[in-house]
């Protein structure tokens, strides 16, 4: 049985813990701000236990505490096991993580979620890269996470969730800006239907999810254009698109 440690039980990370262990795994948990109950996650209160036997490590602490968090865990672990970083970070941050686990001589997975958690929990698509993405594969895989290893760089994942971000962020603050025109002439129905057609089959609960999700998770979701923002200046590509629709996040956050 394949022991897995959740640092992190927020929605995220308790959706994940919960699909993994009722999928096979043994899951541990650790997050002093956070009590579950009713979870085949088996929670503990201090980080040492929390790590006893686990072969895969998954960080899920939110970006501000990631760093802080890989330079607690780190020393403690085994080289045997894997220390993945499922944190929405830039690529810098991921390969700065990286480094940190190469000094402990730990394997490193720079993982990137690359849909919303609430829809599919732990069979949420993700990409891997890093020295430790093939073990991450092969620790998931089994249980029957869709994962799949980029490159043994970290970064590279965080990189390819960043720049598909340039798109489905910036298609939904396009839909709700629309949709509010629209509603202020009056046309708001008719104009979602329109939208919904363009984008297929599932458009209407495309746009739902979209429209929905952004209003919701505004506040997040700044920091992950920001990131988003750097990244292509880095890479040496205008982007205005993408500066007007980190300003709609920052003003529907607001």
């Amino acid at each position: 049985m394949t022991v897995i440690t959740m640092i992190g039980l927020g929605e995220a990370g308790r959706l994940i813990g919960e699909g993994l262990a009722r999928a096979g795994a043994r899951v541990q948990g650790h997050d002093p701000f956070v009590a579950l109950s009713d979870t085949p996650i088996v929670q503990r209160s201090v980080l040492d236990d929390a790590l006893t036997g686990a072969e895969v490590v998954i960080s899920l602490v939110g970006p501000a505490a990631a760093q802080k968090v890989a330079a607690d865990v780190l020393p403690l672990l085994p080289a045997s096991a894997v220390y993945a970083d499922l944190n929405t970070l830039s690529p810098g941050e991921k390969s700065a993580i990286g480094a940190l686990a190469a000094g402990s001589g730990v394997p490193f997975a720079d993982v990137a979620v690359m849909a919303p958690v609430p829809r599919a929990g732990s069979r949420t698509p993700l990409l891997a890269a890093g020295s430790g993405a093939e073990a991450f594969v092969e620790a998931l895989s089994p249980l029957g996470t869709p994962v799949r290893a980029v490159s043994s760089d970290a970064g590279d994942a965080a990189a390819r969730k960043l720049l598909r971000s340039v798109f489905m962020k910036g298609l939904a603050a396009l839909i709700i800006e629309a949709l509010d025109a629209a509603c202020a002439a009056g046309a708001e129905d008719e104009i979602r239907d329109q939208i919904a057609a363009e984008l297929g089959e599932n458009g209407r609960d495309l746009v739902d999810r979209l429209v929905e999700g952004t209003r919701q998770h505004a506040g997040r979701r700044v920091h992950e254009m920001e990131a988003v923002a750097a990244y292509l200046n880095e890479l040496g590509v205008e982007h205005p698109v993408t500066e007007a629709t980190l300003s709609h996040l920052r003003r529907l956050s607001a």
